[in-house]
């Protein structure tokens, strides 16, 4: 067992997350143990409630971890794509849930107790996710759409977010939908399409 003085608070903090992040990818949800995190970071559980408040707090820093990963995911997307730029956002949010789909399912799946409040570093975290949608929807809509963007940002993602806990789930085979990510591409596009969209269209952001 390691002594609380071998690391500082930030050290040990990291090290809980990066355990963490790995016991949920194998385990899931249900089965996420905080004393089995202690046990791999070779510290006492009572450490997860000095460090995070409480085991749900050290889930919700993982879910933050897992936002900061689904991020690059996209951005990855976006650096290879070409001009169609939305087809490679639908890709990559598909990406990680079929890659990581415990850690995609523990991001909406968890919820903190109430009067708990997610802290501010982990909504700047999250933030970076959202901020990448809405900034490609904003790039490929007309010059001075009236369009809400943010709120058009949240409604697409939801849209992308059915079709594909529906792959998660099982529940597209059942439906025999030979190709769901390319159904919720295409939704994705009528929907932008009623705000002015044309597929290919694309106007460089500014840096």
């Amino acid at each position: 067992m390691g002594r609380r003085s071998d690391h500082t608070r930030e050290e040990l903090r990291a090290l809980f997350i990066l355990e963490g992040h790995a016991h949920l990818a194998q385990a899931g949800l249900a089965k996420f143990s905080g004393r089995e995190v202690a046990k791999r970071v070779g510290y006492s559980v009572g450490t997860i409630s000095n460090l995070f408040g409480s085991v749900d707090g050290l889930i919700a820093a993982i879910n933050s971890r897992s936002f900061e990963i689904w991020a690059q995911i996209l951005r990855e997307r976006m650096d290879c794509a070409q001009e169609d730029r939305i087809a490679a956002l639908v890709d990559g949010y598909f990406a990680f849930a079929e890659h990581s789909p415990e850690l995609w399912s523990a991001i909406y799946a968890h919820r903190l107790p109430e009067g708990m409040d997610l802290p501010e570093e982990d909504k700047a975290r999250r933030a970076g996710l959202t901020q990448i949608v809405e900034d490609e929807i904003r790039a490929v809509l007309p010059t001075g759409t009236e369009a809400d963007v943010v709120r058009l940002a949240r409604s697409l993602v939801a849209v992308v977010h059915g079709h594909c806990s529906f792959v998660v789930s099982g529940s597209f085979a059942l439906l025999e939908e030979p190709d769901p990510q390319g159904a919720a591409l295409a939704r994705v596009r009528e929907s932008l399409a009623a705000h002015g969209y044309q597929a290919g269209d694309f106007r460089p952001r500014a840096t």
